[in-house]
């Protein structure tokens, strides 16, 4: 399957809604501008009746969606964006075989943009492209939250309320990486939305969207709760543990809310998993406490600042329970852990599992990377570790979350590689040189693969690092370590820079 998420703005209206996203929005314009105003106040409106069940079907009760939508869609906005046209020089647009606009051109037939222009290719006219979003209102002094990739590269913001008055929006801030964004407009006691707590959902759960689906604006769909803590397909380490719903939301439906049958909002609508670019029964939403977490940084310092431990995690499957002795599978699961980083620090290692923060449960690693970068740099947090078949209370001093880069290592293959063992792997030691070459800490290079290990996973090329969380650095080594009668061992493996556990059911 494709993830198609709202990242670019249709070039022609016409032809939005082949955008695989739930909202089309505007690009290749600078980004959102970042003020720092007094913070929002947090004052919540006054409680509403939440929604009534009203009628039955096969003597069932049945939710009251009606009655739901009156008392919370006045807090819900439309949200318009128009980046104005420009010219750009030629050398800003890089190469043309590579350039969308034009690619865009070919396709349609049309003429391109250079043609009638003395095809003056120095100069190009990028024309005005503009995009449908949601939002709501979160303080009654004009505060909004929508998604940032509605209004990241726009030059002008609209917000239309359900009465259809209009105002002009600043963007106050924008978080890329949980894709939340605040805007502003001027006004007093303004319809609110009420906050719930995302973290009492249970999958089956009715909720509630309200959006704006193909420019249809204050469109009402509802479904349930399929699943909560998700992460993006290649976003093991988001920052965002997703709400997956089966409410439909479609390109317009991005940045508006999610709300629970007493009212609440406990989302945003953010992206939808699809084949068509359009709903296909799945979507997802950004928990209301890491946006709200978000709002509040970005109103009173513009900037969102993360906390970071330096580790690299993984999902502990039945497997890894099994290997490292733990009653079920639960925690994340430490593959690596960054060089004199905070994690390093406080002695925690490769292996183990972390099932807990300052009492907060990680039951699967999707959860731990939200739990971390919400706690302030600066502080100590109390991390519960899984090692040598126990647990263990480590305190690690949390950083300030940094852009991190991958180191992709050099391997070279020069000395015979040992028979397969009963596992099927063929292994060589790595040289000295090697291992400074490929930076690497390990001393074992897979050379070839067979039987359980190839498929459980393991490829030439990957170097062995430990088994079982702990370190092994020669074949006999290794040998013992996968012949203590265990039913599943985990293999620590690098590849390509990024150290990975791979469980290996022995034979």
């Amino acid at each position: 399957m494709t993830l198609f998420v709202a990242k670019r703005v249709a070039l022609i209206a016409a032809v939005a809604v082949a955008v695989g996203a739930c909202s089309p929005k505007s690009s290749a314009a600078p980004q959102g501008r970042v003020e720092s105003p007094p913070a929002a106040s947090a004052a919540a409106p006054e409680a509403s009746t939440p929604a009534q069940p009203v009628g039955t079907l096969n003597g069932r009760v049945l939710p009251d969606f009606a009655t739901l939508v009156e008392q919370v869609g006045p807090a819900v906005v439309n949200v318009s964006v128009v980046e104005k046209a420009h010219r750009v020089a030629n050398s800003e647009r890089g190469n043309d075989e590579e350039d969308p606009y034009q690619e865009f051109f070919r396709r349609f037939g049309i003429p391109t943009p250079d043609q009638g222009q003395g095809r003056d290719r120095r100069n190009f006219q990028i024309p005005q492209r503009q995009g449908e979003g949601s939002g709501f209102i979160v303080s009654a002094d004009g505060y909004i939250l929508t998604n940032a990739h509605v209004v990241a590269d726009a030059d002008e913001v609209t917000v239309r309320m359900t009465d259809r008055r209009e105002y002009q929006a600043k963007v106050i801030g924008i978080d890329r990486r949980t894709d939340v964004a605040v805007i502003k407009i001027e006004g007093k006691n303004l319809p609110v939305v009420r906050v719930g707590d995302p973290s009492k959902l249970r999958p089956g759960e009715w909720v509630l969207a309200i959006g704006s689906p193909f420019t249809f604006e204050n469109s009402v769909t509802a479904g349930i709760v399929s699943a909560t803590g998700r992460s993006m397909p290649g976003e093991d380490n988001s920052l965002v543990p997703f709400i997956q719903t089966d409410v439909a939301v479609n390109p317009g439906n991005s940045g508006g809310p999610l709300f629970n049958l007493s009212g609440e909002v406990v989302g945003i609508n953010s992206q939808i998993y699809s084949r068509s670019g359009g709903y296909m029964g799945i979507s997802f939403a950004i928990p209301i406490d890491v946006a709200s977490n978000v709002q509040t940084q970005l109103v009173s310092t513009g900037k969102v600042t993360r906390g970071r431990i330096g580790v690299q995690i993984q999902d502990v499957n039945a497997q890894f329970a099994d290997a490292f002795g733990l009653d079920r599978p639960r925690g994340a699961l430490v593959g690596q852990v960054v060089e004199d980083g905070p994690a390093a620090k406080a002695g925690i290692k490769a292996g183990d599992v972390i099932l807990s923060v300052d009492g907060r449960s990680v039951e699967r690693s999707t959860q731990l990377p939200a739990v971390i970068s919400a706690i302030k740099p600066g502080s100590s947090a109390k991390v519960e570790v899984w090692r040598d078949r126990e647990s263990k209370l480590i305190n690690v001093k949390v950083d300030e979350f940094p852009e991190e880069t991958q180191r992709v290592a050099n391997r070279a293959v020069e000395e015979p590689a040992s028979k397969p063992d009963k596992l099927g792997l063929s292994v060589r030691p790595l040289g000295a040189d090697e291992r400074k070459s490929a930076e690497t800490e390990g001393y074992l290079l897979v050379e070839d693969v067979d039987g359980p290990a190839a498929k459980a996973g393991v490829r030439p090329g990957d170097v062995i690092l430990g088994v079982n969380g702990k370190a092994v650095k020669s074949v006999a080594e290794l040998r013992n370590a996968t012949t203590d009668g265990s039913k599943t061992v985990a293999i620590l493996v690098e590849r390509e820079g990024t150290q990975i556990f791979v469980p290996i059911r022995v034979s």
